[in-house]
């Protein structure tokens, strides 16, 4: 099998494929999560502010959030509340998300690189409706044989969990041998990178969410999708 060939067309020495987070990294639409929750939990008299959301409960998926805004508050919520809640959630999210390009400038394209020069997946806290819908909007749904998403693992993020699946239905899919440590992990938070790193994955951080200082364990940082090439990573990969 020929090895795989960058956009200048040299061959990649190192790099077997990218696993991308969806929020935050693909789709810029944390701050859109945050006002979705926030009309949500005002309904129940819960205040979220923005840095309890950042600082404390970004890295979860919708049921972890829930969760743990209940511990924090000292409310209990049963099972059938948070999954009416999620709804509403999804809903707000939906209507925010129907206004406009939810992408970040860049990703586009560098998806589609990657995408034609390696094998790329998805390891997402998202709920899975919701990336097919930004995806699908933006023409990019065909790219990903991978997608892992919120309740497709028993733990999420900061567990390994999510991304040692995307990585094992990824080798499967592919039907290739792939190492750990020649696949790159691309997040925007320091849970996320937990979960990359737990898996064997090597960890790119973006600045999108949080300042380079609140991106423990990234290997190489960058400001978004659009300042990053498969170069970049193919080097990353060859340490």
């Amino acid at each position: 099998m020929n090895a795989p060939r960058g956009p200048a067309g040299e061959p990649l020495r190192a790099l077997q494929a990218v696993v991308f987070d969806f929020d935050g990294v693909i789709a810029d639409s944390e701050p859109m999560h945050l006002r979705a929750f926030q009309r949500t939990l005002t309904g129940i008299g819960i205040e979220l502010t923005a840095a309890d959301y950042f600082g404390q409960y970004l890295g979860f998926d919708d049921v972890g959030v829930f969760h743990a805004i209940a511990r924090h508050t000292g409310r209990e919520l049963h099972d059938d509340e948070i999954a009416r809640l999620i709804e509403q959630k999804g809903a707000h999210l939906r209507s925010m998300m129907s206004a406009g390009d939810a992408l970040f400038p860049g990703a586009r394209d560098f998806i589609r690189t990657a995408a034609a020069t390696v094998p790329v997946a998805i390891a997402s806290g998202a709920l899975r409706h919701e990336i097919d819908e930004v995806l699908g909007a933006a023409g990019l749904a065909d790219l990903f044989p991978v997608i892992v998403a919120s309740g497709d693992t028993p733990d999420s993020k900061p567990s390994p969990a999510p991304y040692d699946l995307a990585f094992r239905r990824l080798q499967a899919s592919t039907g290739r041998t792939l190492e750990r440590h020649r696949c790159v992990a691309i997040e925007d938070s320091r849970w996320g990178l937990d979960s990359a790193r737990g898996a064997g994955l090597r960890c790119v951080g973006v600045t999108n969410s949080y300042p380079a200082h609140e991106l423990p364990g990234a290997e190489l940082i960058a400001g978004g999708l659009s300042d990053l090439t498969l170069d970049a990573l193919d080097g990353l990969c060859s340490r």
